[in-house]
């Protein structure tokens, strides 16, 4: 459980000031051509190594939302990308079969599937390698959710699906959904917790598992128009209708799942014979994950690992199928965190070993190296996310990426080679190809990342404890000892998190472009300096991560490029934490920003989406030490309170509290004060919907501008 993670973006608009760093016709100096730039949002490969299907979201039409489409890419480096879908839907979730069949999630219309609200729901559809159009593989009554896994060397293919806990049929299932609608019922009746996650309520339908055997799909000659026959044909009286003949009918493999099936990862064997899940486990009012294997034509469930207390996440199958790969974790305490490790079994879940025992990272990512010899890890290393070699006979990791990159859903082909997603603070998400010597080619793109603004620097200084503490500093190309830029303090969410990425929600280049020096630092619980460097940090937010982020903010201050004199902090989620805990303890900011904020946190424990998790990293001593609400006399800084109602992970009442407390104790007789709420009915964690993260964006700058620069309030146009 984290409490910030890294999320999509932000129409139309113009920047507000300072004066833009930027050179004419960037679009990090006009807010309305960076939200419509193209990006490349995910990646997979084909089972041969040769195709690479990306999926790329442009702006829609009216400005409110992203459209996706599926391009394909040449892994060898070359060529032109070619477009392989076009839906105002769009097209997401992309993987290949063995035989090389490209499968997606969409809701677009034309497959005669069920609807919810007059709209098609998502549906699995296919595309044939050699061309021709796409055309539905499944009509669930509650649509899918995603796929689950794929087999190397088989047309199998499992998928996550919703069904309703009382529904023993497909056909069952499409009729209480439809009595529930044509009722008007939302209602949901938990009997376990937690009851909802992020920004979406959970139920009254459950998580399931089921395989498709892609061999069974009827011919093509099944037309689009008898299969809408099929799918709506009504029966006399209360019978179903039934699941259409003409398409493979899904088999569960995890009935009355409860939300078991909401999994850490599942792989199918290459033979498409077994699925290996991370399936939940109940432990108290939380969850642990266990390993299982189930059997995909019987549904016969073997559990190979269920140790109380422990994570067992992210398992992946080797290619000879008899390995198995996984993340293996305890949980944590208040009195420390505990580190993950690599691990391997056989199959069967015997001869169980740790690997790399003693390599201090976190893996985000495993794959089997096409030998089986090794394995091909991602992790977070040192402000990098790089891609490691583990040898699973007790050799040294291997880094095979060194640059100031982050690495992300990386695929291993049958020649050695890695694809992936690469990106830094100064390059948006772009495919490139890893050789196994660590050679990158970057890859075609319909998406080029746009030219950068300024430079990044790796800086770091000493903290109170003698750790080392670094982070990025971005500076616009005009920053001098002449002219300095003022500085922005930007804290990254999670806590547990890494400033190591590109995000487009988070565009730091935006600030850089308008003559902004921004500081990306890691203090204390960020990922990728080791076990230690986390639990400097643990059952203590206000400690060694507030004490760090001021010593490299002081060595940066130090800087002649930067001016001391006008600097401001902002951060979201954890970061907003830190932003409220840095506004009590000093006075040294002349602006902060805190967005999805952490406030009172005894009120937070118990209304937060997984209050069990809270229970792992503060003991209630911790919890009231750290609480910010508690400094707010202290508060003398302006702070623009950023909020969205949807948001569950850290809910609303934060942001209500803070703003009600800041106004009990700041705001003069005439209810004045120099504060600022900017309020999201309709938006989540990250508030994603382009016109409203332009809003966010218009809002901060011209809160910075007042107060950093000294320039004059302007109500963003926007918010009338």
């Amino acid at each position: 459980m984290t409490l910030s993670d890294h999320a999509p973006t932000a129409p139309d608009s113009s920047p507000t000031s300072p004066a833009s760093a930027a050179s004419p016709g960037s679009p990090f100096a006009d807010l309305a051509a960076y939200v419509a730039l193209p990006r490349v949002e995910s990646l997979t490969r084909s089972p041969d190594g040769r195709r690479v299907v990306l999926t790329v979201a442009t702006l829609d039409a009216d400005g409110t939302g992203y459209e996706r489409a599926l391009w394909e890419v040449d892994a060898a480096g070359g060529g032109t990308p070619r477009r392989l879908t076009r839906s105002t839907a769009g097209e997401s979730g992309a993987a290949f079969t063995g035989g090389g069949t490209l499968l997606f999630t969409s809701s677009r219309t034309g497959g005669g599937g069920p609807e919810r609200e007059g709209k098609p729901v998502p549906q699995l559809w296919s595309v044939d390698p050699a061309g021709g159009e796409a055309r539905p593989v499944t009509a669930l009554a509650g649509g899918v959710s995603g796929i689950a896994a794929t087999a190397r060397a088989a047309e199998t293919v499992v998928l996550a699906a919703d069904l309703l806990p009382s529904a023993t049929t497909l056909e069952d299932d499409a009729r209480l959904r439809e009595e529930r609608a044509e009722r008007k019922v939302a209602a949901i009746l938990h009997e376990h917790y937690p009851v909802r996650v992020w920004d979406h309520d959970l139920g009254p339908d459950e998580p399931h598992l089921l395989a498709l055997d892609l061999a069974a799909l009827a011919p093509e000659t099944v037309t689009l128009a008898s299969a809408e026959r099929d799918i709506r044909h009504e029966q006399p009286g209360d019978a179903p209708a039934p699941y259409p003949a003409h398409l493979p009918r899904p088999a569960d493999l995890t009935p009355h799942p409860g939300r078991s099936a909401d999994t850490a990862g599942s792989a199918l064997t290459p033979d498409g014979r077994t699925l290996v899940a991370a399936l939940r486990r109940r432990q108290g009012r939380g969850d642990r994950f266990a390993l299982v294997a189930i059997d995909v034509a019987t549904g016969a469930h073997t559990t190979l690992v269920d140790e109380p207390s422990t994570y067992v996440e992210n398992p992946t199958v080797s290619h000879d199928g008899a390995w198995v790969a996984y993340v293996r974790s305890a949980f944590s305490t208040p009195a420390g965190p505990a580190d993950q490790h690599l691990w391997v079994a056989r199959l069967d879940g015997s001869d169980a070993r740790e690997v790399a025992v003693g390599w201090d990272r976190w893996p985000a990512e495993v794959a089997f190296a096409p030998d089986d010899r090794s394995l091909v890890v991602v992790a977070d290393d040192d402000g990098r996310g790089r891609i490691f070699r583990v040898p699973l006979d007790g050799g040294d990791v291997i880094a095979l990426t060194t640059d100031d990159h982050a690495y992300t859903q990386a695929h291993v082909g049958p020649d050695g080679s890695v694809v992936a997603l690469r990106s830094s603070w100064q390059v948006a998400p772009h495919p490139v190809r890893v050789e196994a010597d660590g050679t990158v080619t970057e890859l075609a793109t319909p998406a080029p990342p746009p030219a950068p603004v300024g430079t990044m620097t790796d800086v770091e200084t000493v903290a109170e404890d003698g750790s080392r503490v670094r982070g990025w500093l971005l500076t616009p190309p005009e920053a001098s000892a002449e002219a300095p830029a003022p500085l922005l303090l930007w804290i990254h969410g999670g806590p547990l998190n890494s400033w190591n990425a590109w995000s487009w929600r988070w565009c730091a280049q935006l600030l850089v472009a308008r003559g902004y020096a921004v500081l990306l630092p890691d203090p204390a619980l960020s990922t990728g300096y080791g076990l230690e460097f986390i639990a400097r940090g643990w059952n203590a937010w206000g400690g060694a991560p507030y004490t760090d982020l001021m010593a490299i903010t002081d060595a940066v201050e130090a800087r002649p490029e930067i001016d001391e004199g006008r600097t401001a902090a902002m951060g979201g989620s954890f970061g907003g934490y830190m932003a409220n805990w840095v506004a009590g303890h000093t006075d040294r900011f002349r602006a902060i920003v805190t967005h999805a904020s952490l406030w009172a946190l005894d009120q937070f424990r118990g209304t937060t989406d997984g209050a069990y998790y809270w229970d792992e990293i503060f003991d209630d001593a911790g919890l009231a030490e750290n609480s910010p609400h508690q400094f707010v006399e202290q508060i003398t800084t302006p702070l623009l309170v950023i909020h969205g109602d949807r948001d569950y992970r850290v809910p609303i009442g934060e942001g209500n509290r803070l703003w009600a407390e800041l106004a009990q104790h700041h705001a003069d007789e005439h209810g004045v004060m120099p504060h600022r709420y900017l309020y999201f009915p309709d938006e989540n964690h990250w508030v994603l919907k382009p016109q409203h993260a332009t809003v966010w964006y218009e809002t901060v700058m011209a809160f910075l501008a007042q107060h950093v620069l000294g320039e004059q309030w302007e109500r963003p146009d926007h918010l009338g």
